[in-house]
């Protein structure tokens, strides 16, 4: 098999989609077919959660590097933090002889926001394609991104700054003067131009045969074209095929992903599709990477036992009964995307509403699937969104309102301008967040949360607005509660991460706990989601994916979580109050795989 990306590639080949999709394998194994052609290959990460070491199974810093056991092919990973770091010392060392330390403290503090990160992760972004060293040492450019949301935020940041720049030449915002952002105008707009000509480059919308997923990438293709980017092409991948049909999982699995194919999205219709097999193992290391686009896939192998009933984590319902013992709190569903968290979170939700508790469902995740998974009205359950755009209206017609309301024509002119630029919907999604977080005062509050990155924004605006109000706050310290505090009282908070018994899932979840223990928040529980090895299954590829799993379970229990509950992969989505209570309590089968 040879990928249209790999027979006629463009210089840039730019992969994106859901998280959780295989962006990273089928963007590694293009790269190393690339260079195993002969062509000088670059491959670039510029996800802040990035796996690309684990799957290149080599060390991939922020410095272009050879990758040991492909000659042609170098990787470099785009470090978010280190980029923040060298915007903010760029912007600030040449105002420190003119300014006080109170002011250049006072600008540190703006510049410690997620918005600068993004922008200064963008600004080396943009070195990569516009770079003359970049033409001249490479054929081909292959970018590793992150989730979608986060990689059209980088696409709209090109544009959004170009605006800005261009309408407001003087004025300033969250990520320093306009003056030092108007510097790199001509290199975004050359980002710009070249991401919308095709024949340099390619985007390439990476799936799985689901529809939550190929909708997502409907959506991605939609918001693209409207860019102005139209050249685009569709990977399905890990599309499953059975054969063993004594097995009930393994063909309502083929099923499922037979019928998402057919109800392919009319924007996806007209773009080129190339599907790739689900692969028996998971994709890490060279020899992997070479199977995933090749007709003789690695062999099967499923000697490995599974672990018995009792080595097992524990029910989902399980975690419920400890939840359920208080009337009120906040439970956040964290997770890398396309692990299930929105399922989850419903089936949370779903559970203690039946046990008589009062429970607010809402989303910061703009795909916002909670409602559609609920289905129908359940007593004592409220189900919302946190909507970016309606959030960002209301916002800016706020500050307007207060801000604005005794300035001049002129005055409000600039104002607005400076509450388009692309930090204003970061402030109003977390405005909202706050709301909510305090409303766990009075009940149950379920937070089914975006994909790792964004849910890290969001705290990251609760730690800086914390630090905000105990340094300008006239009321005594012992007495402010900021939503970083509820976030940080376990008798507030449960934080329950979701992930699969898959090697990058589980190393973004460990990640995530990480940061999450940093930030003073202690996750409450681990939920090993959609296990096969919790299924009980005899066709091959299933079994051989079911025994990978085992030592991804035993680390999960033995190192990373405090508690622990899976939930198995299972015949249909649980879509509905019967079915989302159902998974509560679904327990291994007695089945096993030998």
């Amino acid at each position: 098999m040879t990928l249209r990306t790999v027979e006629h590639a463009t210089r840039y080949l730019f992969f994106t989609g859901k998280g959780g999709v295989g962006k990273t394998s089928l963007a590694c194994a293009t790269a190393v077919a690339l260079a195993e052609r002969g062509k000088r290959v670059l491959i670039v990460s510029t996800d802040p959660a990035s796996n690309l070491a684990q799957v290149l199974e080599c060390d991939v810093g922020p410095t272009i590097a050879g990758v040991p056991s492909v000659p042609r092919l170098r990787a470099v990973n785009v470090d978010p933090d280190a980029a923040a770091a060298a915007y903010r010392d760029r912007i600030i060392t040449p105002l420190r002889a003119t300014t006080s330390d109170a002011a250049i403290a006072q600008m540190t503090e703006q510049l410690s926001g997620a918005c600068t990160t993004e922008i200064a992760a963008f600004d080396e972004f943009t070195k990569l394609i516009t770079g003359d060293d970049v033409w001249s040492t490479f054929d081909h450019v292959v970018l590793d991104t992150a989730p979608t949301g986060h990689t059209l935020r980088l696409l709209q940041l090109a544009g959004a700054w170009t605006r800005f720049i261009e309408t407001n030449p003087d004025g300033a915002s969250c990520l320093g003067p306009s003056s030092g952002l108007a510097a790199h105008h001509a290199q975004y707009a050359a980002t710009v131009k070249a991401l919308r000509d095709p024949a340099a480059t390619t985007v390439v919308l990476v799936s799985r045969a689901e529809r939550s997923a190929l909708a997502e990438a409907s959506r991605t293709s939609s918001e693209l074209s409207a860019l102005g980017i139209d050249n685009q092409c569709l990977i399905v991948n890990a599309v499953f095929r059975a054969t063993d049909p004594s097995d009930p999982l393994a063909r309502a699995l083929e099923r499922r992903g037979r019928e998402a194919l057919e109800a392919l999205p009319a924007p996806l219709r007209t773009l080129p599709l190339e599907t790739i097999p689900l692969a028996a193992v998971n994709v890490v290391g060279i020899v992997a990477l070479r199977a995933l686009l090749s007709d003789a896939p690695l062999g099967i192998d499923a000697r490995d036992a599974l672990p018995s009933d009792d080595a097992l984590p524990l029910t989902l319902g399980t975690l419920v009964d400890e939840i359920a013992g208080q009337d009120h709190g906040l439970v956040m569903v964290m997770g890398k995307g396309g692990v299930g968290k929105t399922t989850i979170a419903a089936a949370v939700a779903v559970e203690l509403a039946a046990r008589g508790l009062t429970v607010h469902l809402s989303t910061t995740d703009p795909a916002a699937h909670v409602a559609d998974t609920v289905a129908r009205e359940v007593p004592r359950l409220t189900v919302s969104r946190i909507d970016p755009k309606a959030e960002t209206e209301r916002y800016v017609q706020r500050v307007l309102a207060t801000k604005g309301k005794d300035l001049d024509e002129d005055g409000r002119r600039v104002l607005l301008e400076d509450l388009r630029s692309p930090c204003s919907e970061e402030v109003a999604v977390f405005h909202a967040f706050s709301r909510i977080v305090n409303e766990a005062r009075r009940g149950i509050v379920i937070l089914d949360t975006a994909p790792t990155g964004h849910t890290l924004l969001l705290l990251d605006a609760a730690g800086s607005y914390h630090r905000e109000v105990l340094r300008t706050s006239a009321i005594p310290a012992e007495r402010i509660v900021t939503p970083l505090m509820r976030l940080e009282d376990p008798g507030y908070t449960k934080v329950l991460l979701v992930t699969l018994a898959e090697p990058t899932p589980v190393q973004e979840a460990a990640r995530l706990q990480a940061d999450l223990r940093r930030a003073g928040i202690e996750p409450f529980a681990w939920v090993i989601n959609q296990s096969l090895a919790a299924a009980g299954v005899t066709d091959p590829v299933l079994r051989a994916r079911a025994a990978a799993e085992r030592p991804l379970i035993e680390r999960v229990r033995r190192e990373l979580a405090v508690r622990a509950a899976i939930v198995p992969m299972l015949e249909a989505p649980p879509v509905g109050p019967d079915a989302l209570r159902a998974v509560m309590q679904v327990s291994v089968p007695a089945q096993r795989v030998s």
